[in-house]
């Protein structure tokens, strides 16, 4: 069968459709805006190559691309390049509270803004095939192609479904940092609630910012302590990150502030959050609060990956969808590459090698000229990827979210938030037959509310494997057509194609 609007699959060989992967290209045809779009002139080329992402990958790729002589054009939703872990960096006041890794992004925006790639901010990408990228910003909407598209979309929070979750009040680590980052916001007397280092550095930079959690509240098991232990000479390796997760918890404990290790947490309140309820051991405990930070981790943004049909595949060490490629970044679309923690969660210095290597990919696939240099830059940039990914299986181990978090056990808890599907909503249609993510839809909208699924796809494959006794590879998840993002009629109907 021809592989994505029939158009010959690239000659890498990459592993395909079978047991543990799922491809949602088999799930269903293009959707009717794509097919309606066919009828229209296809773009000239307008870049070598389009980044979608102006995070550590995204930035990277293109400085790389551009010492190549390739003709580059990024295009980022933010209104300045840095991605979220280095957002703000150039004009933050907030070092000292930050941290030196943040600080140490600023000489990578520095040299991508000193660069001369075509880098468009605030630029919303709703649609990605091999007739071009679509997307609204401050020049209009446009469709612009390219030989090649890398996307460097990042890493989400996992979306963590728990009784009063939807409670506002309730947000993520991640949105603390996000407005700590922005605007210099810091929520008076929060609870942190959960596992993972992000967690531990948003609390760490809350006090060195002057406040005080009213309680954190960690839920890795003792337990996984042993099974990280497996993973132990790689840990070693990597021993960086391990120094960086002691150095936290010693400067969280030395101000006073009791991590308490627990088992099980729900938020409580009508409007607004009013407290939290949480067990350890058999001991049940309610701490009052209006403002919880919640985090179990992160998980690659797929959302844009996913709707170019390239096959993604089950990872059962960091529980979540990945797009299936190789150690250059390609899939198995031709036109298409992945970078960053969008392709696998790696951190921020992994994320920068993997741009470049993205591109020394598309190099590799269309150049000729100095290729020995090219493949002597890409062994260094493998070698480095494996020291610095080293700690990632301890890390994956020790901090693997407990198996109640991905999948509620009360049928009261919210799933799909939009659409206001419970767990027992989707439990009467697995019992009525729904075999999967994208028929669900029909018996529920789960899925079809303003999210697009972002939130509620990952928690929907897990639970319905739980509830089936599946693997979530094989349940799969839910095909998402373009427009992947918010788009009017207007900006359709406006939609300028570039040419030379």
């Amino acid at each position: 069968m021809p592989r994505h609007g029939g158009r010959k699959a690239q000659s890498t060989k990459l592993p395909t459709a079978g047991p543990g992967r799922y491809d949602c290209r088999a799930s269903g045809r293009r959707s009717g805006f794509a097919a309606c779009e066919r009828t229209r002139r296809r773009p000239q080329m307008s870049a070598d190559v389009i980044i979608v992402g102006a995070g550590p990958a995204g930035m990277t790729a293109a400085i790389a691309a551009r010492g190549l002589g390739l003709r580059v054009i990024v295009l980022d939703d933010q209104e300045a390049p840095g991605g979220q872990i280095y957002r703000n960096v150039l004009s933050s006041t907030l070092d000292s509270i930050l941290g030196a890794d943040f600080v140490d992004g600023r000489a990578l925006v520095e040299r991508f803004l000193a660069g001369d790639a075509d880098y468009r901010p605030m630029s919303r990408v709703w649609r990605i095939d091999h007739d071009g990228v679509c997307y609204t910003g401050s020049d209009g909407s446009r469709q612009i192609k390219a030989s090649h598209v890398i996307l460097a979309t990042g890493a989400m929070e996992r979306p963590v479904p728990t009784l009063g979750w939807t409670l506002p009040g309730v947000m993520t680590a991640g949105a603390a940092q996000v407005m700590l980052k922005s605007g210099g916001i810091i929520a008076e007397a929060p609870v942190f609630v959960g596992s993972g280092p992000l967690l531990y550095l948003v609390v760490a930079q809350y006090l060195r910012s002057g406040m005080r959690p009213k309680a954190v509240l960690d839920t890795t098991p003792l337990r996984q302590r042993a099974a990280a232990l497996r993973h132990g000479l790689g840990a070693m390796r990597g021993w960086r990150y391990l120094k960086k997760g002691l150095g936290l918890l010693s400067e969280i404990r030395s101000t006073g502030v009791r991590i308490e290790r627990v088992d099980d947490y729900s938020f409580q309140g009508t409007s607004k959050l009013e407290a939290i309820a949480y067990r350890a051991g058999s001991v049940a405990t309610t701490v009052d609060c209006d403002i919880a930070f919640v985090h179990q981790g992160v998980i690659p943004a797929v959302h844009a990956s996913l709707s170019t049909r390239c096959a993604h595949v089950w990872s059962e060490s960091q529980v979540c969808w990945t797009p299936m490629s190789d150690e250059m970044g390609r899939t198995d679309v031709d036109w298409l590459r992945v970078a960053g923690d969008g392709a696998g969660i790696r951190g921020a210095t992994s994320a920068g090698l993997t741009g470049e290597l993205a591109v020394l990919g598309i190099a590799e696939d269309t150049l000729e000229k100095a290729a020995e240099a090219r493949q002597t830059r890409a062994a260094e940039l493998k070698s480095l990827l494996r020291t610095d990914g080293a700690a990632r299986p301890f890390l994956e181990s020790l901090y693997r979210p407990r198996e109640r978090f991905l999948v509620p056990n009360d049928d009261a808890v919210l799933l799909c938030r939009c659409e206001l599907v419970t767990r027992r909503a989707v439990r009467d249609a697995v019992s009525e037959g729904c075999p999967g993510p994208n028929q669900l839809k029909a018996f529920t909208r789960s899925g079809m509310g303003p999210c697009q699924g972002r939130i509620c796809g990952p928690i929907v494959s897990s639970t319905m494997a739980a509830m089936t006794g599946k693997s979530p590879s094989e349940v799969g998840h839910y095909t998402i057509r373009s427009p992947f993002n918010p788009v009017t009629l207007t900006e359709i109907a406006q939609l300028h194609q570039d040419s030379e």
